[in-house]
């Protein structure tokens, strides 16, 4: 077998290509929102399509969150993203085709539930290629490129659609996506154990950091089926935990455009000006909330306890700043606000996202971070058609509910993931 002398160390080549991939995967799904007060204008539609849409998108984003935790669970990591983006990216194209509700629910649907591949995914190769001491900050680097998609789609669509009109736009980003197969399957040859461009540093790196030191000998190997996996209350505790807190990254992720617009009178041009601001603070937040758990570890924290530490320094930082929110007066304070609340969202999420990687084998990885994965969906969901409602009147009874919703989810993990150690199987 033949090596190839890097100096990049593989494992970090596969989470940027990852990251890249979520970059594109955020450009995708925003460009609806971002292009939706002209496409509404155009074909006749208000703030309840939208909901629909957006809803459609959730519940097949649901579906295939755990449905594409098997399909990873089963073909592998190299394989299993070739499958999302290709499916994600011809989705987006064909939007440039709809002009009826009937065809944009289908799309959004194709497109939910390809794009969800990407988080289980990651989770799997997360613990596939990297050692535990290194998860929080790989995961830190895929979510960076979430919040970098964020930063950049919406300046970038404004723009593409000033230049090209909507179709083409959908069209243009659909072809970005397909290029992106090229590279990946280039570098993602092989797992750890067989792929040739490792050095044996790297390699034995990975393989023996994998797992913490001490681990029941029965924890190496167990790889338990959902219904098994159910019976941990560390599942559980994973589950509530993003069920309550994921609503809050979507609902700015989904209505951010249209609070701008309802709120302060904003066109496409000044949400382009404006809309990519808060996702600055989410990805420092990434990168800072793996790299601070990382740091922890590495000083002798038990990993549980790093982790924690981070999830509670997220929810600390969000609760204050969403409560701001529901009464700033300007739109410079509202969007510096939700960078604030963006920053410890993913200060938190990005160790809340590790804890499948922490508990099981690879092989049951992505089952737990796709039901998890939907779970959050269903949170999403209940906000998705809270918004438009409670809209009406105000925007702020939206941000004290989500307020409200952080400590449950930090109490969740810190009453149900007590120990975070790799399970066994239970009697």
């Amino acid at each position: 077998m033949t090596t190839r002398t890097t100096r990049i160390p593989v494992r970090w080549m596969i989470i940027g290509l990852i990251a890249i991939a979520t970059i594109i995967n955020y450009i995708d799904r925003n460009a609806l929102a971002v292009m939706w007060p002209e496409i509404s204008k155009e074909l006749g539609y208000g703030k309840d399509e939208y909901a629909v849409l957006v809803t459609s998108f959730m519940v097949a984003y649901a579906v295939g969150q755990l449905a594409f935790g098997r399909i990873f669970d089963k073909v592998g990591t190299r394989t299993g993203f070739v499958l999302a983006i290709a499916v994600w990216s011809i989705a987006i194209a064909a939007h440039a085709f709809a002009r009826s509700m009937g065809s944009f629910i289908a799309l959004r649907m194709l497109l939910g539930v390809s794009e969800a591949g990407a988080w289980p995914g990651t989770a799997k190769a997360n613990a596939e290629w990297f050692p535990v001491k290194e998860r929080a900050l790989a995961q830190g680097i895929f979510n960076a490129g979430a919040s970098i998609g964020a930063i950049i789609s919406a300046p970038l669509i404004a723009t593409l659609f000033l230049l090209l009109g909507w179709p083409s736009v959908f069209l243009l980003i659909g072809i970005g996506g397909m290029l992106w197969i090229i590279p990946w399957l280039m570098v993602c040859r092989a797992p750890p154990e067989a792929h040739p461009w490792l050095s044996a540093e790297e390699r034995e790196e990975i393989l023996t950091g994998r797992v913490p030191a001490n681990t029941d000998p029965d924890a190496v190997t167990y790889s338990p089926g959902l219904k098994e996996l159910l019976r941990h209350k560390e599942a559980w505790g994973i589950v509530l935990a993003r069920f309550l807190i994921d609503p809050i990254w979507w609902l700015f992720v989904s209505w951010l455009p249209i609070y701008l617009a309802d709120s302060f009178g904003f066109d496409i041009k000044q949400i382009g000006l404006f809309g990519w601001v808060p996702f600055v603070g989410a990805a420092i937040g990434s990168l800072l909330g793996g790299w601070v758990a990382g740091r922890l570890i590495s000083a002798g924290w038990e990993i549980g306890r790093a982790r924690k530490a981070v999830i509670v320094a997220g929810g600390v930082v969000m609760v204050p700043a969403l409560l701001a929110t529901a009464v700033a007066a300007t739109p410079l304070m509202a969007v510096l606000l939700i960078a604030v609340i963006l920053f410890g969202f993913q200060l938190a999420i990005s160790n809340i996202q590790t804890l499948p990687g922490d508990y099981l084998a690879g092989s049951a990885v992505g089952t737990l971070a796709g039901f998890s994965g939907m779970a959050a969906v269903l949170g999403v969901l209940v906000v998705t058609w809270t918004v438009p409602v409670l809209a009406e009147i105000s925007y702020a009874p939206v941000f004290i509910l989500s307020a409200a919703f952080v400590p449950l989810s930090i109490l969740s993990i810190l009453f149900l993931c007590r120990r975070v150690e790799r399970l066994t199987p239970l009697p």
